[in-house]
This record gives C-alpha cells, sequence and structure tokens, in this order.
C-alpha cells in the first residue's frame, strides 16, 4: 500500500508519466522510468497470450459438449480420466454392484493416481497448447495458428481501446471491473456443495509456517503483490497524471488495496472448494490435482463450470468474464509504456494521428515478440518470461524509486507536494514506511531472490522439465535489461550534464525547480546531514 499511495502521488502531482516525472524530482534517476516502462513492455509479449487462451477455450465453448470434459478427442491420451468417472469404479464392477454406468470408463482403462489425468488438463496441455508435440527449448514445433489468431485478436482489441488514450478504456472498465464478481459468486454456491470442497478450503484458509522460512515464498507473495495491484510497472504514475490536482489520492489508494485484497481472498475461496473436489475425486493430494502458474485458471476452472447445469452457457460467460480481467489488466501495462513515450516525444503530439500510429508500433511489435510463446513448446518460452521478466526486477525497480523518493528526492518536499494536493501531510506512518520499512524489506527480498535462486523447471501432467542451463542465463539477461537501465541511465545523465564533478551530482539529483539556485549559489540541499536526517 505505501508504494501504491507513492506512485499515485507522483503521478497526480507532476502531471507527467513514469519516465518524465523523474525530470522534475530528480533527473539522474529517470532510469528508473524507463525501466518500468520497458518492464511492462516485456510483460504484454507473454501476459497477452494468456489472455489469447481465453479467447481459445470462449471460442471452444460454443458446442452442445465442453471439450474439456470428454477423453474421447484425437489428442487425449490413454492416461486421461474425464469429469463423471468414479476413481474407485472400474470396468471389472458391474451393474449388480450398483454402480452407475455413466460412472465408468467404455473402454478397459483402470484409474491409477501416478499417472492418470485429468480431461481439463490435458485439453489445456494437449488440446490447446499441443505441449505433448515438444520435447523442450531445443525443440519449439511448429507455430498453433489458432493460438496465433486467438493472440492477434487480443492485440487487435487491445489497440482499438487504446488508440483513444484513457478515456475510451475507462469506459470499458464499467463492464470489465463488475462482471467477474457475479460470476464467481455463482461458482463459489455451486463449489461449496461439491464433496471435497470443505477440505479444498481447510487446505486454503490453514497456515504453513514451515513455508515461511523459504525465501521464494516472500519473493513469489511480493511479486504477485506487485501483479495485482499494479505497482512498479508505472501504470499508477501514469493513470493518476490524468486525475484532477486536488483528488483524495490517498482515498482512492485505500479502497483499491482493500477490494483487491477482498477480491485474492474471495478467488482463493473459489478456486481451493473446486481443488478439494477435484483432489478427492482424483485420489490426489490437493497440490497435486493442477499445475502451478496461470495454466492454474485453465484447468481447476473448465472442470468447476463442468460440474454446473446448462455448463456450455456458464462457460461462454465465465470467459468472457476472464476475457473482461485480463484486458481490464492489459490497458494499464501498456499504457504505461505508451505515456512514457508520448511525455518523451510530446512536441510530435502536434501531428495528426501520431497517438493512433504510435500505438499500433507498441501493439504490433509486441504481438510480433510473443510469436514464440505459441508454438507447440511455447510454453516453456512463457515459463522463462513469466520468471524473469517481472521477478527480482520489478522488486529491485521499486526499491530505487522508493530510495530515489524518500532518500534523495526528500521526505519534507514529497510530504510537502501530498499535503498541496491533499491538504493533509502524510502521518508518520506512511514516512516511516517510505523511509525504512519498505526499503529495507525490498533490499533483503531482492537480496534473497538471487541467493536462494534455483534453476528453472516446469512441472506438466507427465512429469518434470529441466531447464538446460543456457535458458537459465538467457533468462537472468532478460530479468537484468531492465534492471541496468536504472545505473545505466544515471551515468549517461552524469556525463550529459556540464559543470564540476559536484555540480553535474547535484543537478542530477535535485528537483529542476532548484537547478538554478543550485548554478548561481551552489547550495545543494541534497548534499546537508539535514536532507538526509530529515522525516
Amino acid at each position: 500500500m505505501p508504494v501504491f499511495f507513492m506512485e499515485m502521488c507522483l503521478g497526480q502531482f507532476n502531471r507527467c508519466g513514469p519516465t518524465a516525472v523523474w525530470d522534475k524530482m530528480a533527473p539522474m534517476f529517470k532510469g528508473i522510468g524507463i525501466a518500468s516502462c520497458f518492464m511492462a513492455y516485456i510483460v504484454a509479449f507473454y501476459y497477452n497470450v494468456i489472455i489469447g487462451w481465453s479467447f481459445f477455450y470462449l471460442f471452444a465453448s460454443f458446442t452442445s459438449v465442453l471439450p474439456w470434459t470428454t477423453c474421447f478427442n484425437p489428442f487425449n491420451s490413454g492416461n486421461c480420466w474425464q469429469i463423471g468417472w468414479d476413481a474407485n469404479v472400474t470396468n471389472a464392477s458391474s451393474a449388480s454392484d450398483g454402480a452407475d454406468v455413466d460412472s465408468r470408463p467404455p473402454d478397459n482403462r483402470t484409474y491409477n493416481a501416478s499417472v492418470s489425468v485429468s480431461s481439463t488438463m490435458e485439453y489445456f496441455e494437449r488440446g490447446m497448447l499441443e505441449l505433448h508435440h515438444s520435447t523442450g527449448l531445443e525443440d519449439l514445433g511448429v507455430i498453433r495458428w489458432q493460438l496465433l489468431l486467438c493472440t492477434f485478436l487480443t492485440f487487435t482489441v487491445l489497440y482499438f481501446c487504446l488508440w483513444k488514450g484513457v478515456k475510451s478504456t475507462g469506459k470499458v472498465v464499467y463492464i470489465t471491473a463488475t462482471l467477474p464478481y457475479v460470476i464467481m459468486t455463482i461458482l463459489l454456491v455451486r463449489g461449496v456443495l461439491l464433496p471435497g470442497a470443505e477440505d479444498g478450503i481447510r487446505y486454503f484458509i490453514t497456515p504453513k509456517i514451515d513455508s515461511l522460512r523459504k525465501p521464494k515464498v516472500w519473493i513469489d507473495a511480493a511479486v504477485q503483490i506487485f501483479f495485482s495491484v499494479g505497482s512498479g510497472f508505472g501504470t499508477h504514475i501514469a493513470y493518476a497524471s490524468y486525475n484532477k490536482f486536488h483528488n483524495d489520492c490517498k482515498r482512492d489508494c485505500i479502497i483499491t488495496v482493500i477490494v483487491n485484497s477482498f477480491t485474492s481472498l474471495f478467488s482463493g475461496f473459489v478456486i481451493f472448494s473446486y481443488l478439494g473436489y477435484m483432489a478427492l475425486r482424483t485420489q490426489k493430494d490437493i497440490d497435486k490435482v493442477a499445475t502451478e502458474g496461470p495454466g492454474l485458471v485453465f484447468i481447476v476452472y473448465p472442470e468447476a463450470i463442468a460440474t454446473l447445469p446448462g455448463s456450455v452457457g456458464w462457460a461462454i460467460i465465465f470467459f468472457f468474464m476472464l476475457l473482461s480481467l485480463g484486458l481490464d489488466s492489459a490497458f494499464g501495462g501498456l499504457e504505461s509504456p505508451l505515456t512514457g513515450i508520448r511525455d518523451e516525444l510530446s512536441q510530435l503530439m502536434k501531428y495528426k494521428y501520431f497517438r493512433e500510429v504510435l500505438t499500433l508500433i507498441i501493439i504490433m511489435s509486441a504481438f510480433l515478440f510473443s510469436i514464440p510463446c505459441l508454438m507447440q513448446g511455447g510454453m516453456y518460452v512463457f515459463t522463462i518470461l513469466d520468471t524473469f521478466a517481472a521477478g527480482t526486477s520489478i522488486v529491485f525497480i521499486v526499491l530505487c524509486q522508493v530510495v530515489a523518493v524518500s532518500w534523495i528526492y526528500g521526505m519534507p518536499q514529497f510530504c510537502d507536494d501530498v499535503q498541496k494536493m491533499t491538504g493533509q501531510r502524510p502521518s508518520i506512518f506512511w514516512r516511516i514506511c517510505w523511509k525504512f520499512i519498505c526499503p529495507s524489506l525490498l533490499l533483503v527480498i531482492v537480496a534473497s531472490s538471487i541467493i536462494s535462486y534455483q534453476p528453472l523447471t516446469y512441472r506438466t501432467s507427465v512429469g518434470t522439465y529441466v531447464y538446460p542451463y543456457y535458458a537459465n542465463i538467457i533468462g537472468w539477461i532478460i530479468g537484468i535489461s531492465s534492471m541496468i537501465l536504472v545505473p545505466g541511465y544515471f551515468v549517461y545523465k552524469f556525463f550529459r550534464l556540464k559543470g564540476s564533478c559536484k555540480q553535474r551530482l547535484a543537478l542530477g539529483m535535485s528537483p529542476a525547480c532548484e537547478h538554478e539556485e543550485i548554478i548561481q549559489k551552489g547550495y545543494v540541499k541534497r548534499f546537508q546531514r539535514s536532507h538526509w536526517l530529515s522525516l
């Protein structure tokens, strides 16, 4: 929440995007804004592929029988076990045993918890991704043209929603932000009535103290919070720059965080009620019934929908909702680099169609870079991007941002800015969080993520794929590519400024409003002990 509030204040007070805001505050730290925009752009390569998957499932739902509910599709394996089959009933049972014929597989297969795979998982891995045609990064297979078209449709929708700016996206959000709650409520009511749901919910709410000792848990939690709230990508700075100057951004921040926390908790109850049901039906532990990562929503929820009366209709509604959620997040992710570039090229805004052309270039280039994720082995590429593009890098960038604002720009000056907007000075709670608690925690997370790094793996329904060593190197290069922009721009700006080394540092670390005083009088507030000790 403190980082979220800080970003809202930065954008609203300075009236500009995530890059130009640093020209006014501390020019040498403009690399933070550039890194945020670049990272948001890289995330668009793979995040919008997930929306493409949603389109794929939506189109597949327009059928009399949902394709992920059966094991008799051409792509299914002999280990497939479909919804409705009882794991405790085999073909050896007879009708005289009281077993329902519909609960038995029609062929001679029997259930084996160690190898049997749910039909929903097989549809995701084999039906949509065709992952079984790839052996790994060395053999990605061919492009899945269906996914290519679905992802192209995603970027097309994003373009027409973004080309006119935030006013056009704001109208779309009225629908995309409200529909999910209706659908999740219906799914929760149905989920808690299924056998095994109680075990799933108990698993969800039971704390696992041992896990708190693992650095990866804290790293994943931090990254998840940044993704769910949107901090670190420059999105809040970009959107807040369009607010009225005296808007109560602290109120907006608190409401947003509360709603976000409620939504995360609510969706957890929904998904774990069905995970409990799937675990009971397949005789597996809850943490073994579905893969980790974004594929989870395409395995658990489709199985949940299949238990509802009129499942085809609910599937159409659900995946439309999923599209709404995905597009809603994608708007903000792409608005950050768009706003950042527009601020840097503001002199070109006078030309007709400049905004439209710039948006087209950003959208289409992101689509082209997403193509490796759309191959039969694209999930292996997707996992590299998902792990490294905004993992350690986003925490590092937020750390630099918090330090630059609270220590370099200065807490008294930042609090003065907030008071000018809202009429209230931030309390001691916010000031301590910004200056001490947030930097300390973020530094620990960054250090832990590097020290405790484990080679990359990806778990499928048939085993675990261990990435070759060079894949980890490529991943770290992707992650470092955004982080290096922070010190890189610092050095670049230092040599671009004129004057002695001391004067260059003074001008680069001070807001634009103090530059004249520095040049004429040589007084540098940032070089005074009182500046660093003040709260």
